[in-house]
């Protein structure tokens, strides 16, 4: 039996951060997201694209996701039956690019097979390794290193099991340097997010006495043959993120020796289709993996817990309670973690959550049905 759905609705959702995320292309006081909802015979399963109010992570952005799903993606799955969820990949596959506005829409339609075969979205999409997830955080730049340091200490005693802090040239070196006087013994690493080059070389050569975990994407978002020299000047393992968008670039990567860890980001790649196949490529090459975050909103936050159940899933990911970024989620029960630093995962049909409908409705800012 395949899925026949009859109708897509796209919100875009408004939601203020707790407190400012900034990373090395800027600060984000505020998250614009778009939700998908696919409904077929009375069910409905919902995504949430990843891509932030700006083109600065990638090419991708609100309002592009929105063109995106609601003029190409989306009437390529209406009124067409699917084998199953796998099948949105192919039919959207002509679309180059916008991994994550394909994403989102790919999600719920596996959101979708979950609910009507009454499974948790994580045994669905063949997970199921673990029933807690390790969880890490993320912790952005802050005005002043004391305020670093206060944040890491509130985020240790919560229990998280990893602290990953982003960095940028003139915030790195000294900055790491004094979290390690402080904090000696935590797993620790620092994200870039590209703001590096070749150049800078010896400066993150620099960060190798701290005993990090990994530098993650040092070099550009779309450069894999750089980051090989990178990595064969460090001890530090490079972790890869923005520049792995397939299986294939994946495999390109490790062949090469570009990395030794490969953070996937749901959609970044486009989906759980293409999430799994670059799980499986990292699996075989002994190469580990973990859960990027994109500041995601509950339904984004619960499957990336459906995906981190994998096996290979190995490190501490940046999934972690709702509460560390909204003063209300959209979904009840909240996100929450254990006291070790973990995730219980939930059996709850479908992505596991409730959604709370009335605080969604409340912060729609648009709307549109198609179908």
């Amino acid at each position: 039996m395949g899925i026949l759905i009859d109708r897509v609705v796209l919100r875009q959702i408004r939601m203020p951060l707790v407190h400012f995320f900034e990373t090395s292309f800027g600060r984000t006081y505020e998250r614009h997201m778009v939700l998908v909802e696919v409904q077929s015979g009375g069910l409905s399963g919902w995504g949430e694209v990843t891509a932030g109010e700006n083109p600065f992570y990638n090419e991708e952005w609100t309002e592009s996701a929105w063109r995106i799903v609601r003029d190409y993606a989306a009437p390529r799955v209406l009124n067409f039956e699917l084998a199953d969820a796998s099948a949105v990949d192919a039919r959207t596959a002509h679309i180059r690019g916008h991994n994550m506005a394909r994403g989102g829409l790919e999600a719920a339609v596996w959101d979708l097979q979950a609910r009507m075969n009454r499974r948790p979205l994580y045994q669905e999409i063949g997970g199921g390794a673990r029933r807690e997830i390790p969880c890490g955080v993320s912790i952005g730049i802050q005005n002043s290193v004391a305020e670093l340091l206060r944040k890491i200490e509130t985020e240790v005693e919560a229990g998280y099991q990893r602290i990953k802090i982003k960095i940028k040239p003139g915030w790195d070196v000294d900055v790491i340097r004094e979290v390690r006087r402080v904090f000696p013994k935590i797993l620790l690493m620092g994200d870039a997010n590209s703001a590096y080059t070749l150049a800078d070389a010896d400066r993150l050569a620099a960060l190798d006495e701290f005993g990090l975990m990994m530098i993650e994407q040092p070099l550009a978002h779309d450069e894999i043959i750089d980051h090989v020299e990178l990595q064969s000047r460090l001890r530090t393992p490079v972790c890869l993120d923005e520049c792995i968008r397939s299986a294939h670039q994946a495999a390109q990567a490790i062949r090469m020796g570009a990395c030794r860890i490969i953070n996937i980001k749901l959609g970044r790649v486009g989906g759980f289709g293409e999430a799994k196949r670059v799980h499986d490529v990292c699996q075989a090459a002994g190469i580990p993996v973990w859960c990027g975050g994109m500041l995601e909103a509950g339904i984004g936050r619960a499957h990336n817990i459906a995906l981190a159940t994998l096996p290979n899933f190995i490190l501490p990911g940046d999934v972690s309670a709702s509460k560390r970024y909204w003063t209300r989620d959209v979904i009840n029960p909240w996100v929450e973690t254990t006291p070790h630093g973990t995730i219980v995962v939930r059996d709850t049909p479908g992505f596991g959550y409730e959604l709370d409908l009335e605080f969604l409705d409340s912060i729609t800012v648009r709307r549109d049905g198609i179908g």
